[in-house]
């Protein structure tokens, strides 16, 4: 069996990744790696890493002689090209952006996106033909509550989290630069970050017996890759009982790994993995949950949801690190 894959806009981070692990995926060749504004240009000159490991030209065209088809383009870009293509049924179609995450956006061109939170969604995501690929906050935050959600045990959630630069994606801005990341920290999008949406529908879809609070407050890091959760809450449960629910909802879900020691993003770099962490002190519970936001957080994530969509090992060609920061 092959699996015949396309990508749309695979010039940036998110499309980098995912040209990486598809090369050496055991079962995927890549047809074409489409991009606006590199038509023509090798693989490897954009993504330098990838020198002597392939040939390939970015292509101005697309086609659908093709099994599945990627969106890594900007917001907007995924649902314009949906509604103004043919695509046929025979296609599967996986946003690595933001276009149809929330439900109300889900259905589009005669398709239906499924979240593609494996850990959530995995029977949905194995029937769908289209997915909507999570968000990097959304996963890593998600990844770290969903045991509490399907115990009814969310209330008000109070949290934190810190990203690389490569979360801001590959154009510049003020914020970007090395010369204003370096030494530096920032809080940003107080309250009012785009993942909050998907985050919700998600922990509802687990927990029905209420809406669920949550505060979040996000913060730009220095350094390149990777995200750092903290999401504190009140909770009656002790540690060992929350370990043991930790570890029995997520004991089939071959990414995610519960610690008992104190976790780093050094520990999920260039990696499909996701680590979290439980401490308790009196009636608080603190959940840490730690990601790759490119991986985990994007473009290995939708490899996995391709792993699912066409009946493979879920952690094919993603099981070894990845090449690139």
């Amino acid at each position: 069996m092959k699996i015949k894959a396309g990508i749309i806009g695979g010039a940036g981070y998110t499309g980098g990744e995912l040209i990486r692990v598809l090369l050496n995926h055991p079962i995927v060749d890549i047809a074409f790696v489409q991009s606006k504004s590199n038509v023509g240009n090798p693989l490897s000159k954009v993504h330098e890493d990838l020198v002597d490991e392939t040939d390939m030209l970015f292509s101005e065209s697309h086609h659908f002689d093709i099994d599945v088809l990627f969106f890594c383009a900007g917001h907007g870009e995924a649902k314009k090209f949906v509604t103004t293509n043919t695509i046929p049924a025979s296609v599967k179609l996986i946003d690595i952006g933001n276009d149809f995450r929330l439900k109300e956006d889900a259905e589009v061109g005669g398709r239906k996106f499924v979240y593609g939170l494996p850990e959530l969604n995995r029977t949905e995501i194995k029937q769908a033909d289209s997915i909507a690929n999570p968000g990097c906050f959304a996963t890593a935050i998600q990844l770290g509550l969903l045991p509490l959600a399907k115990n009814n045990l969310l209330q008000n959630i109070y949290a934190t989290g810190i990203t690389g630069s490569t979360g801001a994606g590959q154009s510049l801005s003020a914020t970007s630069h090395f010369s204003w990341r370096a030494n530096n920290i920032q809080a940003y999008k107080t309250l009012t970050h785009q993942h909050l949406g998907e985050i919700g529908q998600s922990l509802i879809q687990l927990q029905s017996n209420g809406e669920i609070d949550l505060s979040f407050v996000p913060w730009r890091g220095d350094f390149t890759r990777g995200i750092f959760i903290s999401s504190q809450l009140d909770c009656y449960l002790s540690i060992e009982e929350l370990t043991v629910m930790y570890n029995e909802y997520y004991k089939n879900h071959p990414f995610v790994s519960v610690s008992k020691e104190p976790i780093s993003i050094k520990q999920v770099v260039n990696t499909n993995k996701a680590v979290i962490q439980l401490e308790k002190v009196g009636g608080k519970l603190v959940v840490h949950s730690a990601i790759d936001n490119l991986l985990k957080g994007a473009s290995g994530q939708a490899v996995q949801n391709m792993n699912l969509l066409f009946g493979v090992d879920e952690t094919a060609g993603l099981r070894l690190k990845a090449s690139g920061f």
